[in-house]
């Protein structure tokens, strides 16, 4: 019975099909908005929280840093501060990483002669410089946390202003008359 009717009038069926889908854009528009608004308010939100929290520490780029004596602030001076805690582990190390150096080392004199237990065995000490390298890759991987944070924040702002055209494009095409 209702397919007879759609035959007879086939320009009713197209103006309920048009109708249909302009509300689904209209819809559509809506919620593309609305969350393109979210992701942009999180994506400022994550760079103001991570500006804070890094600019909270008061850390200044060394001189000899790829950006010299600067407040660390943005992923810029993030990465110059990463890079230069690494290039100063690495001198007192003699270019050696954690993974390359002994556990414990022996044990020295003033003289830097080796000292010797009762048995003549020489005296094992903790190796400091795997500390400092504990030191400074925990440093490192705070700083290049602070990096990923700002850039996650800014693909997120990215993608809610796409998210937001997107809608706006669907809200004028929904209200647009179709040419029959």
């Amino acid at each position: 019975m209702f397919s007879g009717r759609i035959k007879n009038r086939p320009e009713r069926h197209l103006e309920v099909i048009i109708s249909g889908m302009k509300k689904i854009l209209m819809v559509t528009s809506i919620l593309a908005i609305v969350a393109g608004i979210v992701m942009v308010g999180g994506g400022v939100w994550g760079i103001i929280f991570t500006y804070k929290n890094v600019a909270q520490e008061k850390i200044t780029t060394p001189a000899d840093a790829s950006i010299p004596k600067a407040p660390v602030l943005g992923p810029l001076t993030l990465k110059a501060q990463a890079d230069i805690i690494r290039k100063h582990t690495l001198e007192t190390t003699d270019g050696k990483v954690f993974a390359e150096m002994p556990r414990q080392i022996q044990k020295l004199d003033v003289d830097g002669k080796p000292v010797l237990d009762a048995d003549g065995k020489p005296v094992m000490t903790a190796n400091t410089a795997r500390d400092m390298w504990i030191t400074a890759t925990t440093l490192n991987n705070a700083l290049n946390l602070g990096i990923m944070a700002y850039a996650l924040s800014s693909f997120i702002l990215f993608l809610g202003l796409v998210f937001v055209w997107i809608g706006a494009v669907f809200c004028v095409l929904g209200k647009q008359k179709p040419a029959l």
